[in-house]
């Protein structure tokens, strides 16, 4: 099963994400594998079996969202000199979203720019964070506030690699199959409430949707200057958790799902949402295992957050929140005393 990637309106670049078994892959260069000692353990040894090149390096760095930072990058372009990467060389980015955002930037920043492919391995960055070619890492000011659009060469997806995902691990990726049908597909959002994710035929076909999804959106709006800002559907809240739990409390897909959970109340405050849509994602994302609560100690600090958010421009707040089950809108400008009230329904647990 292949998606295409057709970016003709921006670079005119075009590549492919294949949702099959890990085909054989074979290079005429020197190609540096860039994972983690998780991955490694559970899947190395059949990448390996699969992959030839003229030059073959494994670099493996620390497991965790904590180390997306830009001295981790510094550790993998070291690596890339240490073995005499030439502009011809390719990096291949085997893991989670982490190892994808940091590999794929460390490409782009590589003598200006050189080759890079995506194995995602986990659920989350098999359906979101390896396609469509945003790169980057974390600062103490936010989540990938530095980075790149910088797309890559292929996107390999082979669901087999989930089998050893532990359960939070694939929760986390549920949460942006959510966000791909609350924003887009009512009907997918029906299909998901049924879904049962032990069924390999399901699961296959909720990777193929939300790709085959996040390829039209990406398609239009490579950069993030229109539509694909919709895909940040709960982040705009989810990061400002993960930056105020130091990004060692929830996984990235949890954030989002908390994030889904605040934009769909402002969206209900709004009129934008029923209350009954709100509880039917809510639902959802409990019966998946979760979270879908947060203690906001303080309302004020954690608006100010919003502004460090790279949507929001000239001191304005953007809010990306459902417009009916299926449907999506961006909004500015919301009074802040509105915001505020909703983020203060937080403020204790429920």
């Amino acid at each position: 099963m292949i998606v295409p990637i057709e970016l003709a309106q921006t670079q005119n670049i075009t590549y492919n994400i294949t949702i099959d078994t890990l085909p054989q892959l074979s290079f005429d260069r020197k190609v540096v594998v860039v994972t983690n000692p998780t991955v490694a353990g559970f899947h190395l040894e059949t990448l390996l079996k699969n992959l030839t090149a003229t030059e073959l390096h494994v670099v493996t760095i620390p497991d965790g969202e904590q180390y997306k930072t830009l001295a981790t990058v510094e550790t993998i372009l070291n690596e890339c000199f240490e073995h005499k990467l030439d502009r011809k060389s390719l990096l291949i980015a085997f893991g989670g979203g982490v190892i994808g955002d940091m590999t794929g930037f460390t490409a782009s920043l590589y003598q200006r720019g050189i080759d890079f492919i995506q194995i995602p391995t986990t659920l989350l960055s098999q359906v979101d964070a390896s396609v469509g070619g945003k790169t980057g890492v974390n600062n103490a000011y936010g989540k990938n506030l530095i980075g790149a659009f910088y797309q890559p060469k292929a996107v390999y997806i082979d669901p087999e690699f989930l089998k050893t995902l532990p359960a939070r691990e694939f929760a986390a990726g549920v949460a942006e199959i959510v966000k791909m049908a609350v924003m887009f597909d009512k009907n997918y959002f029906e299909f998901l409430k049924n879904a049962d994710w032990k069924d390999e035929r399901i699961l296959k076909e909720a990777i193929r949707k939300s790709v085959e999804l996040k390829a039209w959106v990406v398609n239009q709006d490579e950069k993030e200057a229109g539509i694909r800002a919709v895909l940040n559907y709960g982040h705009t809240f989810g990061h400002v958790v993960e930056n105020e739990t130091n990004y060692n409390t929830y996984l990235h897909g949890e954030a989002v799902a908390i994030g889904m959970v605040m934009a769909n109340a402002l969206a209900v405050a709004l009129g934008l949402f029923s209350q009954e849509e709100a509880e039917e994602v809510k639902a959802l994302l409990q019966n998946a295992s979760l979270p879908t609560a947060y203690v906001i100690k303080d309302v004020d600090d954690f608006y100010e957050h919003f502004f460090l958010d790279k949507k929001s421009a000239n001191n304005s707040i953007k809010f990306i929140l459902p417009d009916g089950m299926g449907g999506h809108k961006i909004v500015s400008d919301i009074d802040a005393s509105l915001v505020k009230k909703v983020l203060s329904q937080f403020g204790e647990v429920r």
